[in-house]
């Protein structure tokens, strides 16, 4: 958003009121027709077809956004399903990588490390009084394009639009911030209109110290504010580091496992194969594997198991193979949980030999190798169970592990499909079937509006656990009826409701909330303060026309107002 007038909203609206133009002293700065948001929304919309390219449309909404706030989220909020891929995944890969190239504004804050040492006067330079959540990335990890460096900055952009999109968190309390330690891509180093320092990274240790510096000053600018990690190649230190001190979480680790969670929680009731019996192999054992995996143990240990017999129902393949303890190789500290100990002394090379070995209900894929689950996997699959899960969960679309097409025709059908990426609708059998896809957007708007309303001192496993059981519990009977594992993307403010609702609940279970008067609202009433807490961009939320409109005069919106 634009701070350089000192607010992220300016005045100039086409549907304001000749009394609200004239309070705002604007008259004549702008067109005289009074327009209506469906007016103004439709013209949007023309002049994106009017773009030929996809970046050419993430840039029409990036200045959409910065010049007229309340009429882009309106338009992301009509328009969910149509717009979100242009703000987020997958056009803002390729807008990261082209990020220094396109630049025309900084959007959000740049905190570099020679920076450090002054980091809590440079964040006096941003001009909100106010902020309720950062999301923050140093760029290592940018989706799965690697280092960019700076360039990832478009990352916490675009997440911030959609927890104020998805959630209703105020857009003026947002901060994006990259943190520039340098960068090992040498492509940027080697391009002239790079916009970070030109340096290789420092060391992790380095990063720590910097992010120790970093979460003192913003939470002594901003006491209580949310955190979110984003894109960071290692993101377990910052995580372990932080969650039990601040009101801090990783959406790769935390809100991937989650939202993986609550599809998993759906596939499981449809497959009609009881708790015990499930068996997962993931062809993933990196960061993001684990995270989401430990998520899902959860849920067996919520059922009665015990951790030991949980994780047992994980098999983890690397390039190397079936992960063991064994193997003759030395195992990354993070995945030793799950390093199986039970092989017999075999070592199984292929994705194609664990699964004829532990013969899975459920293949799960975070590895970024695109087409890794082959038409003979997946027709195992489907020879093994009336209704296999199948998750290929990498980003973006090119190195997703199979298509929903491949899924549906070599199961003839019987897939029970989720994809990191969207894919689209496939008909089978003279039905369309619409895949669902696990999509961090349906929990961590959630957990953040919830962390925020409820006053977190912390975000606990706990919390994060019940974003996962509030996401399953938000699919209703006419989607369930359809076959999808996630709700219709167009429901999902209702949806953040709920999962803010649970979220709200665990906090309160943990004795982590520090606004105690929730407590006292049943559930429906919960929800109604909820509502009524999000921004609306229907509603007139800029302070600075509220205060200027004359009394008794009309609205600055038309009688579409007031629509959750």
């Amino acid at each position: 958003m634009s701070r350089g007038s000192g607010s992220p909203f300016r005045p100039y609206d086409t549907s304001f009121t000749n009394d609200v133009r004239k309070a705002l002293g604007i008259r004549g700065l702008m067109p005289p027709v009074v327009e209506s948001f469906e007016l103004q929304k439709n013209r949007c919309l023309e002049q994106i077809a009017m773009k030929t390219t996809s970046i050419d449309k993430y840039m029409y909404l990036s200045n959409l956004r910065n010049t007229n706030t309340d009429l882009f989220y309106r338009l992301l909020i009509d328009n969910m399903r149509e717009i979100t891929p242009l703000v987020y995944t997958p056009v803002v890969g390729e807008a990261c990588q082209k990020w220094s190239h396109i630049y025309t504004q900084p959007e959000g804050l740049y905190l570099s490390w020679s920076d450090r040492g002054n980091l809590r006067n440079v964040l006096e330079n941003w001009p909100a009084e106010e902020v309720d959540i950062v999301v923050v990335t140093d760029g290592s990890r940018i989706l799965g394009l690697g280092d960019l460096g700076v360039n990832g900055m478009g990352i916490p952009v675009g997440k911030l639009a959609l927890y104020v999109g998805c959630a209703g968190i105020d857009p003026r309390k947002t901060l994006p911030i990259t943190i520039d330690m340098g960068t090992n891509n040498e492509g940027n180093l080697g391009d002239p209109m790079y916009l970070g320092t030109k340096m290789h990274r420092v060391t992790e240790e380095d990063e720590l110290e910097f992010l120790d510096e970093m979460m003192i000053a913003l939470n002594d600018r901003w006491p209580g504010l949310v955190v979110q990690f984003e894109d960071f190649k290692n993101p377990f230190p910052s995580l372990e580091r932080y969650k039990n001190t601040y009101t801090a979480f990783n959406d790769d680790i935390q809100g991937t496992g989650a939202v993986i969670l609550g599809g998993v929680m759906s596939g499981f009731g449809r497959s009609g194969i009881p708790l015990a019996e499930q068996r997962l192999v993931f062809m993933g054992a990196g960061s993001a594997a684990v995270g989401v995996a430990k998520q899902i143990v959860e849920l067996f240990i919520k059922n009665g198991m015990t951790e030991d017999e949980a994780r047992r129902k994980f098999w983890l393949v690397d390039s190397k193979g079936l992960v063991t303890n064994d193997r003759g190789d030395h195992l990354a500290e993070h995945k030793l949980f799950f390093s199986r100990d039970d092989n017999s002394g075999q070592q199984f090379a292929s994705l194609e030999e664990v699964v004829d070995y532990v013969k899975p209900t459920a293949l799960m894929g975070l590895c970024t190798t695109g087409g890794v689950f082959t038409e003979s996997i997946i027709k195992k699959m489907a020879a093994m169970n009336e209704h296999p899960l199948i998750f290929p969960l990498s980003n973006p679309v090119h190195k997703s592990e199979c298509t929903f097409e491949q899924a549906m025709k070599w199961t003839d059908g019987k897939v029970i499909f989720a994809s990191g990426s969207p894919f689209p609708a496939y008909t089978h059998n003279g039905v369309e079937h619409i895949p669902g896809q696990g999509n961090n957007m349906y929990v961590f708007p959630g957990i953040g509006l919830g962390a925020i309303l409820c006053q977190s001192t912390h975000i606990s496993q706990d919390m994060i656990y019940a974003s996962a059981a509030g996401l399953a519990k938000s699919v209703n009977d006419e989607e369930k009826a359809k076959g999808w594992l996630y709700p219709d993307l167009r429901r999902i403010r209702e949806v953040s409701v709920v999962v803010a609702r649970e979220v709200i609940r665990a906090a309160q279970a943990g004795n982590l909330d520090r606004k105690k008067n929730l407590q006292r609202l049943n559930d429906a009433e919960l929800d109604e303060f909820i509502k009524k807490a999000m921004y609306d961009p229907c509603e007139p939320s800029s302070s600075h026309i509220a205060s200027r409109v004359p009394s008794g005069s009309s609205s600055p919106v038309s009688e579409e107002r007031g629509r959750f």
